[in-house]
């Protein structure tokens, strides 16, 4: 196609694109069916337009009629007619008949062109009819294709997830990855460490930026990883891949996802069919890298099936010291160590970051716990979850927040701890049932910092949390919180104990507890 018409193919799309169903339907596509031949091929991106605009708009009666009618162009005499149909079908829906009319066109059409651009429409929509055909050897198609194909069909006929409980027996000189946020790799290797079950099964190994190496010593199963509540995701190093070329890079990453091991801990750990999606952590989409890993793949191991949509397992590739580890990563969702996170605030903690600091605070018994900005109520539900805790008191300026956090902590504990909700400012602690000086032994919070939800002034408002944490906590009771801002208490009374400085997603803050000293007093203070 010559660059003047993609331009004027382009500028007539975007024209039509605005236009409403109705409009479409009733004067474009009436005027395109009465068309000569080379009128429809001047105005074929009408084509375009009716399956980007039913899909997004139409009602159901308007998307079957839009679709009947797509199926018919598969037959215009017109090729390139043929494939913006086949295109613009997928936006739609589709069912056995539109299957059946582009395996028919794939038999009869002599040009490649056109074979190639049925493939990538059976890649989207080909199911059972189009298994067959591969079986049976009547049309030639890619291994893309068949590789899609399988997947899809794989995916309607054997639905499958991760299996918790299956045991991984064989682990040899295996090792597991458990990524963090950057800063909390101590945090997450004390849990381990400490975890009763956990250090029965996995000794620490190597200890990183936002990664802690496990390297198993006993049996195990996914299950016994995800009693660990600090890591945000864990992955199985099925191969380091270190290469000059690309060419060889592509045969490393497709040569370890289909080895033996990974073969192994996919069977082991699969319910149903074993599908995966790649993922190139560190330097974008690299579409071209996926094609051809997964095609190899493919051709390696055809029961592991590359799949993009609603795939159990992910490929990660990493950049490492020694290359790029290639790792198995469980996708779960949702994560069912948080299950009790029912619904969600804007700018809510993350669950594993709760956790971490859930784990700084230490579990002291009779604990009274407050978070003064407690959004969905994590951090309050994750000390709960350690124990000992006496009482639960969590405020904030929002009434929808304060909503969220009793449906959440409800879900998590329902009514076994003592626990109060209040919508209020943290100021006027002194006035909360149950709030007052010398009312509490933990605040634990996540403030807010100014960047999802606008604070006038972040500063002030973290000294005044040091303020009140002041006069709030009892002697030896701690403040726990997520500092955003490059500054100590100003209040005498709270002295340091730790401070980790962690990433948040791009900007860094600092995970800081202080513990009160001193004498209690009327105010607080000493």
């Amino acid at each position: 196609m010559k660059k003047a018409e993609k331009n004027a193919d382009k500028e007539l799309y975007y024209q039509l694109r605005a236009l409403s169903c109705d409009a479409l339907w009733t004067r474009e596509v009436a005027l395109f069916d009465r068309a000569t031949a080379e009128e429809r091929l001047a105005r074929v991106a009408l084509v375009r337009a009716v399956g980007v605009v039913f899909s997004e708009s139409g009602s159901a009666g308007q998307k079957e009629e839009a679709r009947i009618w797509l199926r018919g162009l598969l037959r215009d005499p017109g090729e390139k007619i043929r494939r913006y149909a086949m295109a613009a079908m997928p936006k739609i829906g589709v069912g056995p008949g539109e299957e059946a009319e582009l395996l028919a066109l794939l038999r009869t059409t002599e040009s490649e062109r056109e074979k190639k651009f049925v493939g990538e429409a059976l890649n989207k929509i080909g199911g059972a009819a189009t298994l067959e055909t591969m079986v049976e050897g009547a049309a030639n198609f890619s291994a893309r294709t068949e590789q899609k194909v399988k997947a899809s069909v794989a995916r309607a006929q054997s639905p499958s997830g991760v299996r918790m409980d299956g045991v991984v027996s064989e682990f040899g000189r295996m090792r597991l990855h458990l990524r963090t946020r950057r800063g909390l790799e101590h945090i997450v290797r004390g849990e381990v460490e400490q975890s009763d079950r956990t250090q029965k099964l996995f000794r620490v190994g190597y200890v990183g930026s936002g990664l802690v190496e496990l390297m198993p010593i006993a049996a195990f199963t996914l299950a016994d990883i995800y009693t660990l509540r600090c890591f945000a995701s864990v992955g199985f190093v099925i191969g380091t891949v270190s290469s000059a070329s690309e060419e060889d890079r592509i045969e490393g990453i497709a040569a370890a996802i289909a080895s033996p091991l990974s073969r192994r801990v996919l069977k082991q750990c699969t319910e149903g069919s074993i599908r995966y999606r790649l993922s190139f952590e560190s330097k974008g989409h690299q579409r071209s890298a996926v094609r051809l890993v997964t095609n190899r793949v493919f051709a390696l191991c055809p029961e592991i099936l590359n799949d993009a949509r609603n795939a159990p397992w992910a490929v990660d590739i990493h950049p490492s010291k020694r290359g790029e580890s290639v790792e198995l990563r469980p996708r779960l969702s949702p994560d069912p160590r948080f299950y009790y996170r029912e619904r969600d605030v804007p700018a809510a903690s993350h669950p594993p970051l709760a956790a971490c600091m859930a784990r700084v605070a230490g579990r002291v018994e009779g604990d009274v716990v407050w978070d003064p900005f407690c959004g969905s109520g994590l951090e309050l539900i994750e000390r709960t979850l350690l124990g000992g805790v006496r009482r639960i008191i969590g405020t904030d300026l929002s009434s929808a927040a304060i909503a969220i956090t009793r449906t959440n902590f409800a879900s998590a504990h329902g009514e076994a701890v003592p626990s109060q909700f209040v919508c209020a400012d943290f100021h006027d602690f002194g006035k909360i049932e149950g709030l007052g000086v010398n009312s509490v032994t933990l605040i634990m919070t996540n403030p807010p910092m100014g960047r999802r939800v606008p604070v006038r002034n972040l500063r002030q408002l973290i000294e005044d949390l040091f303020a009140v944490a002041a006069k709030a906590l009892r002697v030896g009771g701690r403040l726990v919180f997520a500092n955003p801002i490059k500054m100590e208490s100003p209040q005498p009374c709270l002295r340091m104990k730790s401070r980790q400085v962690v990433d948040l997603g791009g900007f860094d803050c600092r995970l800081e507890m202080y513990e009160k000293e001193g004498r209690e007093t009327a105010n607080g203070r000493e």
